[in-house]
């Protein structure tokens, strides 16, 4: 976004001279001067968003001078001023799973302006856009020295249509970089190299500005940046296109929770023991919608790995980001990962220039705060559904039984028989052991820590169960390089903890298939078999289809239970296996010290290592530089593409905007619990040829082998509509005990989601969802909004709401309601036989309370009043549009 000075606050502008250089910035400092406001008390995380209001004020980017003196009356009002802002991030990060949506977007509105008369070159992104490949492999290879060229050659038979759009999007877009498969998890690739901490941009004048670096994501974990100080979050593919085009991110001046931490990590304990204990407090104290800034002398004790690790989960304790300040760590690690030494000095100078340091004095006021002492830290886990489900070690074998019979309902030491094999499956056997996310395999404490309990296990002739499916999917190629250097990726080699390539995997559905015999004695005896894995997410249905209870840990923890092969095993008391002579082997055996870690992280995360394996990151090897594609303006659409389809959205639009209707007669789609994830609503993994994504492809002549994920898929709408609610392990209140994506179709017969609202379509009836608490928790995932719209969704509501995708509803047309007065769907008797309407939509305003008719199957009325989740006034004129890239589009037509 080009940055055009303001007259208001010209008289902010200031220099600095870093290394012989005059760079300017807008001073904070100044503003107060200037008699603005006092900002000396706010946070450094709201301080960013300040200068943000600084920098565009009165530029032609609707920002006003009340707005900047709102964060004076913020730091007056104990940390509370909840008024609208318009605020612009710097860049945006993409991953191709939201990405290819994103960018099929952008091709079918060049279309669209065309059909509006427009020119096609309006549509570029105004903003820097960066797009990583990293969700797209597969685990089909694991435990063997193949593993990641098989599925790297798998990745890029699957994918070829894919890559070859997104090569054509690189080509005919300004400001998009692709960073081609293979070189590793966006938010790391963020973190060791695209982050700059401070950016730098130049003005119309062609002065050279320095600013906080800024971002949103099209990935709900873009939140692990604010561990080097950047602020930045995730948002839907839909806002995100928003953004790239110029449109800003209405947002309310947020409510900081201040989080102290004191004291330091004992003896072995690690980042991740520390994150799950923090997420289990942020979502017990309730921070949703709010930012959470980490302080406190624990932050001298803390690498910047470890920060990176607590910011990474902000979605799982429900924030929208968790920030951390600037500070000598923070230099540190920019200079460690091969950053330009002009830069660190910038960061430095302007961070204390502007008051964005964090030093002993550091004192801000905050909305809330809470503390936790890190020296009270023990070794945990997480599961088997939800990361907040904090679980110490010592209590986990405990838990697992009592979730075996109050959530599974199932009888403990039922056995049966793997064909071909000499064990048995039983429940709690853990059938999935797998290094992945970008939550653990970005920090090297962690992982030299798995790869020494690795090494330690195979000096005692230890290994993997053979029932265990293991694999290690390092966030970046410099983990390789630095595991190699120890020596201790031979020994993860050697228990089966083969490189089985760099992107997500397991985390996000990719797992893979288990072998054939084991998946068939799991659905024979109707066992729970769980996964354990050191991602950020263990929602039900989302790591493998027979897997029922997941476990978030530590890459230490990982490689133990893949020993123990059981969560049924006290790892704290109980021997975790033999050595080679019989001998009982217990974790404390094999468990690595503090001090031996540390030593290998200083010897082997070496600048060096980041320097070369950054140098060209966008080249990508030579299968990437083999993928062709056409050099058009416009997208060719392949009309048999299975992947890549043109949207209906901007087909036949229309030169102005509609109005808000009120909703007549709706029909009830589904009736939903609590904590319904998008997961649960738009599923990313794979999906079975009797659904109805698998018969659309089926009837394409495509093979089931080359079905692929729905993630994958992501480019053709054909595919997410009939995937939408579509969760293995949905449950739609309608039916009895009934798992999957099914409901009731006009004649009341059982039939799946998508037939049903097929069916309803035919007939122009509108539909409506009914959920719970934290409805659309989980990833920022647009399609989980898209899909609902497609399916002729009108209105969700629920009890609450997730923040992103409340905002991807909104961004859709699809209106947001919240009960009020006590009312839920379990109070209101709701069966999914009810027709619904709600008035009041033609004169809304936002947070608008409403009245809702519900008329039962009886003929009795009810009527109850729901909240408009529609925020703000610009999101009344998205909903008028038919959604936020509609608006954009008509925008820009007309200009």
């Amino acid at each position: 976004m080009p940055i055009k000075v303001g007259q208001d606050t010209a008289k902010t502008r200031k220099s600095l001279t870093v290394n012989g250089k005059s760079i300017s910035y807008y001073s904070i400092p100044a503003a107060q001067e200037a008699g603005l406001g006092d900002f000396s008390k706010l946070p450094a995380s709201l301080k960013v968003v300040l200068e943000n209001m600084l920098r565009f004020e009165d530029g032609g980017f609707s920002v006003s001078i009340e707005d900047i003196k709102a964060f004076a009356e913020w730091g007056a009002n104990n940390g509370k001023n909840p008024r609208e802002i318009a605020y612009r991030p710097a860049r945006v990060l993409m991953q191709d799973f939201t990405g290819v949506p994103a960018v099929v977007d952008l091709a079918a509105m060049r279309d669209g302006i065309k059909g509006l008369g427009g020119d096609a070159q309006k549509i570029n992104p105004l903003n820097p856009v960066d797009l990583v490949i990293d969700h797209s492999v597969m685990i089909d290879e694991f435990g063997n020295p193949r593993a990641f060229q098989m599925n790297v050659d798998r990745e890029y038979e699957r994918n070829m249509e894919r890559y070859q759009f997104l090569k054509w999007g690189q080509n005919a877009f300004n400001n998009f970089r692709v960073v081609p498969p293979g070189t590793g998890i966006c938010h790391q690739v963020n973190v060791e190299y695209l982050a700059q901490t401070v950016w730098t941009d130049e003005d119309q004048n062609g002065e050279t500005v320095a600013y906080p670096d800024t971002l949103v994501g099209t990935d709900s974990h873009t939140t692990m940046v604010n561990g080097m100080a950047v602020l930045g979050w995730g948002v839907g593919g839909i806002e995100a296109e928003a953004a790239m085009l110029g449109q800003p991110i209405s947002m309310l001046i947020p409510e900081v929770v201040g989080f102290k931490l004191t004291g330091a990590m004992v003896e072995g304990t690690t980042a991740t023991d520390l994150v799950l204990k923090v997420v289990e407090m942020l979502r017990a104290k309730g921070v949703v919608g709010k930012f959470v800034e980490f302080y406190g002398d624990g932050l001298d004790r803390l690498p910047l790995p470890d920060r990176a690790t607590i910011a990474n989960m902000a979605p799982e304790y429900g924030a929208t980001c968790g920030f951390f300040p600037i500070d000598g760590e923070t230099l540190r690690y920019l200079r460690q990962t091969g950053r330009d030494e002009d830069r660190i000095a910038l960061v430095e100078a302007y961070a204390k220039e502007n008051g964005f340091w964090r030093d002993a004095d550091y004192a801000p006021v905050y909305t809330d705060t809470l503390e936790l002492d890190m020296g009270t830290i023990v070794p945990a886990i997480s599961g088997p559904k939800r990361p907040q489900d904090y679980l110490p070690l010592t209590n986990a074998k405990e838990a697992f039984d009592k979730e075996m019979k109050e959530t599974f309902k199932r009888p403990q030491g039922k056995e049966v028989p793997v064909e071909g094999e000499d064990y048995t499956m039983s429940s709690g056997k853990v059938v999935i052991a797998s290094i992945t996310s970008c939550t653990n395999t970005s920090n090297p404490y962690v992982l030299i820590g798995a790869g020494l309990v690795a090494r330690k296990a195979r000096e005692l002739g230890m290994n993997r169960k053979p029932w265990v499916k293991t694999s290690l999917a390092p966030g970046s190629q410099v983990v390789t390089e630095y595991l190699e250097a120890a020596g201790l990726q031979e020994d993860l080699d050697a228990i089966g903890f083969n490189l089985v390539g760099y992107g997500c995997t397991t985390c996000i559905g990719n797992s893979g298939p288990l072998q054939p015999e084991i998946s068939k004695a799991i659905n024979e005896g109707d066992l729970v078999a769980t996964a354990v894995l050191s991602g950020n997410r263990n929602f039900e249905g989302r790591i493998s289809p027979d897997v029922r209870a997941n476990y978030l840990a530590s890459p230490p923890l990982v490689v133990a239970y893949a020993l123990a092969g059981d969560m049924n095993i006290d790892l704290t008391s109980e021997p975790i296996g033999q050595d080679r002579n019989g001998n009982d082997v217990y974790l404390k055996d094999i468990w690595p010290s503090n001090d031996e870690i540390a030593a290998l992280v200083e010897k082997t995360v070496t600048r060096e290592a980041f320097v070369s394996k950054y140098a060209d990151v966008f080249k990508g090897d030579e299968k990437w530089q083999a993928v062709e594609t056409t050099d058009s303006e416009t997208y060719d659409w392949p009309v048999k593409s299975t992947y890549v389809q043109n949207p209906p959205y901007f087909q036949g639009m229309s030169s102005e905007p509609g109005t808000i209707s009120n909703i007549d007669g709706a029909k009830v789609l589904l009736i939903l619990g609590d904590m319904v994830t998008t997961d649960h609503i738009s599923p990313a993994g794979s999906f079975a040829q009797s659904t109805p994504a698998g018969k659309y492809l089926t009837e394409r002549q495509v093979p089931v082998r080359e079905f692929n994920s729905y993630g994958s898929r992501r480019g053709n709408h054909q595919i997410m509509m009939r995937g939408t609610f579509a969760n293995i392990r949905i449950k739609n209140e309608m039916l009895d005990g009934v798992e999957g994506g099914y409901t009731k179709g006009p004649d009341g017969a059982q039939t799946s989601v998508y037939d049903a609202s097929m069916a309803y379509q035919e007939q122009g009836t509108p539909l409506v969802v009914f959920g719970g608490e934290q409805y659309g928790a989980g990833s920022s995932r647009d399609w989980a909004a898209k899909g609902t719209a497609l399916l002729g969704v009108k209105a969700v509501i629920a009890e609450s709401f997730e923040r992103i995708h409340r905002s991807n509803l909104v961004g859709m047309g699809v209106i947001p309601f919240e009960f009020t007065g006590g009312d839920t769907r379990k109070s209101l008797d709701l069966t999914g036989d009810e027709t619904v309407s709600i008035r009041g939509l033609d004169t809304i305003e936002p947070l608008q309370e409403v009245p809702c008719d519900i008329t039962y199957a009886d003929g009795t009325t009810r009527t109850i009043t729901l909240k408009c989740r529609i925020d703000t006034a610009p999101e009344i004129e998205y909903v008028e549009h038919g959604g936020v890239l509609h608006y954009v589009l008509r925008n820009l037509a007309k200009t």
